[in-house]
């Protein structure tokens, strides 16, 4: 469909909005990444497994939602960038670097886009904590906490509620892990299971199937 075409923002929305429910949150030692693990083709469960939280470096990580070859080619051009910026100058890649760096990608492909909606979130020693919502059209907002995918109005509720400025990311990740499982029990396209990953001063983290079981998260 032409850009131009009147109809063309409802279709790049019912593009975008596929089945699945992402989070964010920046922390006072670090930023927290969860997400659901269903991939849907419509109405049809695809795969139960997705690893929907990429990490892009050691201190960087970008969740994805939409369309999945869009999406896993562009972690793929983050990951190239990443390690060739760290050979190149001895360090690590700003957070908001790269989230501009991808903002950029999106931006130039405005006219055939990657039906994707991204969280780019990471952590260093300089700039602290940082996540940043990017749309398929390269806009980028920084925030406190994003939630992204079709399950994303139920997770912002709970976020909204229970979030606080501050939280450690020992606290933080079970506010996470309950705005997904929120999505889950009323969003048909997100399910199955939850991914969680920690970064902070030791790098990037997966959590357990015991640390996430201890939590006690119902859906």
């Amino acid at each position: 469909m032409h850009p131009q075409d009147k109809r063309y923002p409802d279709y790049i929305a019912d593009q975008i909005k596929k089945g699945t429910t992402t989070c964010a949150l920046t922390c006072k030692d670090g930023v927290v990444l969860a997400a659901d693990t269903r991939a849907s083709a419509g109405l049809f469960i695809a795969d139960r497994h997705v690893m929907k939280i990429q990490k892009v470096d050691q201190h960087l990580a970008m969740t994805i939602a939409g369309g999945v070859a869009d999406a896993q080619n562009l972690v793929d051009t983050m990951r190239y960038n990443a390690n060739l910026y760290r050979f190149q100058n001895k360090e690590l890649m700003p957070v908001k670097s790269a989230a501009r760096l991808c903002s950029n990608i999106l931006f130039n492909q405005r006219y055939f886009p990657y039906y994707v909606q991204i969280i780019m979130a990471g952590y260093t020693k300089n700039e602290g904590s940082q996540i940043h919502n990017i749309d398929l059209f390269g806009s980028m907002t920084t925030e406190k906490f994003i939630s992204t995918g079709s399950g994303s109005p139920v997770a912002y509720g709970y976020l909204e509620s229970e979030y606080r400025d501050g939280m450690s990311v020992n606290d933080a990740y079970k506010v996470a892990m309950q705005a997904i499982a929120a999505a889950i029990r009323r969003n048909a396209g997100t399910g199955d299971s939850i991914n969680v990953v920690i970064i902070d001063k030791n790098g990037y983290r997966e959590l357990s199937k015991e640390e996430k079981a201890a939590v006690g998260v119902v859906f």
